[in-house]
């Protein structure tokens, strides 16, 4: 099991030393992947009211792509987008972004994609929110296109493409494309098209019931359950051993990669951060 962390990017502020000190610390302690989610702009809570988002216009987000090409600069960690929100953005640029990620981390880029939850962000980037599953399904089978083909023609729902194609191509070809989501609808699909998935459940009842709603969808598209892979996440608590426990119990259940969060328990800085991943990591086996 491969165990990394997630950037946090809505309290790591915008210092670009800070964010350099974050990801050459994160390698020095021995994780092998950084975790970075995506969301391009905020709603005006005072104009979309009421408003019961988790993140709002003053919430700071970095923007994974642009990010991972500084990560990939001053680090050798592998960089994963978990997720990105794939139908309100541009298959090509995106096809264009992930591949060169994938070229400067030498192969060691995971896109994560998902629909996302907001219709303001949607109406900014020009697309529809209300067609973003069937959208995020005909994407995911032209980026595959984009990486392992050098020209691509297709005449889709949302996308047409007439003798094209990237170059230079990724490393991984194709690159991984893992799933976000947490309803039977996103089961379905993960089964039908994920290289992997990022459970939004811990383990338990829940996450059993997913990974068979997932397994079965696969079973039915001819794909061997098996090889759909898993990432755990797991939220740093003030009690060391609580962590490493939960962390163990990924590994029990199969995951093949863990990510660790430090957000939303009250540290300030990036050395705060650094420090709370510190104490697990002594707890760990990370070679």
């Amino acid at each position: 099991m491969r165990i990394g962390v997630v950037l946090p990017q809505t309290e790591i502020g915008s210092d670009v030393g800070a964010l350099r000190r974050y990801g050459q610390g994160v390698e020095d302690l021995g994780f092998q992947h950084v975790v970075a989610y995506d969301h391009v702009v905020g709603a005006d809570t005072e104009v979309h009211q009421p408003w019961e988002g988790p993140y709002d216009i003053d919430t700071q987000f970095h923007e994974p792509f642009v990010l991972f090409g500084f990560l990939a600069g001053c680090t050798s960690l592998d960089l994963v987008t978990g997720i990105t929100i794939l139908p309100q953005r541009q298959t090509a640029l995106v096809a264009k972004q992930a591949a060169e990620v994938d070229l400067l981390t030498r192969g060691g880029f995971r896109l994560g994609v998902g629909i996302g939850w907001n219709p303001v962000e949607y109406e900014a980037l020009g697309q529809d929110f209300t067609t973003r599953g069937r959208r995020l399904e005909e994407q995911v089978g032209l980026l595959r296109r984009y990486w392992t083909e050098r020209s691509v023609t297709a005449a889709g729902e949302f996308d047409r493409v007439t003798g094209a194609g990237i170059a230079p191509p990724p490393v991984q070809r194709p690159i991984p494309i893992w799933f976000g989501g947490m309803s039977p609808r996103a089961y379905e699909r993960m089964g039908r098209l994920a290289d992997g998935w990022f459970p939004l459940v811990q383990p338990g009842e829940q996450l059993e019931a997913a990974r068979s709603l997932i397994a079965e969808s696969a079973e039915r598209a001819g794909r061997d359950p098996a090889g759909i892979g898993m990432e755990g996440r797991v939220d740093v608590r003030d009690d060391v051993d609580d962590t490493v426990r939960r962390i163990e119990r990924w590994r029990e259940e199969g995951a093949s990669h863990v990510s660790i969060n430090t957000m939303s328990v009250g540290l300030g800085t990036v050395d705060d951060h650094l420090g709370a991943l510190e104490a697990v990591a002594a707890r760990l086996p990370l070679d």
